[in-house]
């Protein structure tokens, strides 16, 4: 199994807006793509100065799955995060792998 991890610092002023239009378009269409079996949206508890930081965990059964995904969609739906908040995100992805 793999772990496709997204983690997020979004500022505050469209903390909510941006969750909400995860949670009902984004990640469905991420789903939709059929790459991935289950995905989690976790906020990371920490103090920060400036925005919120989440964690989006999207589960891959294998690294042929994920390496598809990237392939094929990732590129889109991370252009179109980014025209919708620009600078008001930042993202960062990591791969894990469950032992």
């Amino acid at each position: 199994m793999i772990i496709y991890n997204v983690t997020i610092n979004i500022e505050n002023d469209v903390r909510e807006e941006w969750l909400n239009w995860m949670k009902t378009v984004h990640i469905p269409e991420v789903m939709a793509t059929g790459y991935f079996l289950e995905y989690k949206i976790c906020k990371v508890l920490i103090d920060e100065e400036q925005g919120t930081t989440y964690s989006i965990q999207y589960t891959a059964a294998n690294m042929d799955d994920m390496k598809e995904y990237q392939t094929n969609h990732s590129p889109r739906f991370q252009k179109e995060t980014a025209a919708r908040y620009g600078s008001k995100m930042v993202a960062f992805r990591t791969l894990l792998e469950v032992v």
